[in-house]
């Protein structure tokens, strides 16, 4: 092999090192390319984002946790049958998880509704703020809706009729048949109002807000006052626990006498059945104050 002028036959070797280095950059993809060059020809050290990826680890974990709260009766479940050694934990653990699950779902719906009602009210407020500023009603609507997520589903049809000239009451009312959304059904009374009499839009869905507003302060109020009732049936739901760790720090050893001799089972099911009756009564009594 020649040498290079003025190198000798170690440059033509380094030479030949680099361009194919470069090559194999060039085939392994652009992306890369920068990242293995530092590698190549700088320090040699990358620095891996280590406290990124545990960020973005726990995050997801949470979230995942989060989205699936009612498996956590499982660990428990499990830790009773091993301090209790018998396997009736677990099964009650399995039990619980559909209707933790649907517990749960009852309460997320519950908070949608709600977080819907008051899109409704911040929506007559947007409404009767754009009228004022001197915008056509349909035009006027269109803004409030997309200012607004509270309308979900519903909201491209209602944006739809005021953009294209539909029947915009209509699509109102339609919009509020789904649990949340009945206050539309007031802001279709009055856009059928005033355009069939004239009268004035904004006027009706003001004086339909301040309705709206109070009562949603009426339901506020209402449930700060069943506070109390709530904190009652959440404290009479955890006496059987505390009796529990009570006989535990005892001596008494109440798992084993609940789980492993004939008298333990049967007072076992009779005080579950008893305390599953009296959460249930104890919550339609509270849900209906709720309500009333």
């Amino acid at each position: 092999m020649s040498g290079v002028p003025g190198g000798g036959p170690d440059a033509a070797y380094v030479a030949a090192l680099c361009a194919g280095a470069s090559a194999g950059l060039v085939v392994a993809g652009r992306s890369q390319g920068p990242r293995r060059a530092r590698v190549l020809f700088g320090d040699g050290v990358v620095q891996t984002p280590v406290r990124e990826t545990w960020e973005s680890g726990r995050i997801r974990l949470g979230t995942w946790l989060r989205g699936r709260r009612e498996w956590w009766c499982l660990p428990v479940a499990l830790l009773l049958a091993v301090l209790g050694a018998s396997v009736l934990p677990v099964i009650a653990g399995m039990v619980a998880v559909p209707l933790v699950r649907r517990w749960l779902r009852t309460r997320q719906l519950r908070r949608e509704r709600e977080r819907r009602a008051d899109g409704v009210v911040d929506l007559c407020g947007a409404v009767v703020g754009e009228l004022r500023a001197g915008h056509e009603p349909g035009q006027a609507l269109l803004v409030a809706v997309h200012g607004t997520e509270a309308l979900g589903a519903a909201g491209p049809g209602v944006s739809a009729a005021a953009r294209f000239g539909g029947d915009v009451p209509r699509a109102l009312g339609q919009a509020a048949c789904e649990p949340g959304l009945e206050g539309l059904a007031g802001v279709a009374a009055c856009w059928r109002v005033a355009a069939d009499g004239g009268a004035g839009l904004a006027a009706g869905l003001d004086r339909l807000e301040g309705a709206l507003r109070a009562e949603r302060r009426r339901r506020e109020e209402l449930r700060a006052q069943l506070a109390g009732a709530w904190s009652t049936v959440v404290v009479l739901a955890l006496l059987p626990v505390l009796g529990l760790g009570l006989g535990a720090a005892l001596g008494a050893h109440p798992l084993e006498v609940l789980l492993h001799r004939p008298v333990g089972l049967a007072c076992l099911m009779a005080g579950a059945s008893l305390e599953a009756v009296g959460l249930v009564w104890a919550t339609r009594i509270v849900r209906k104050g709720e309500v009333a």
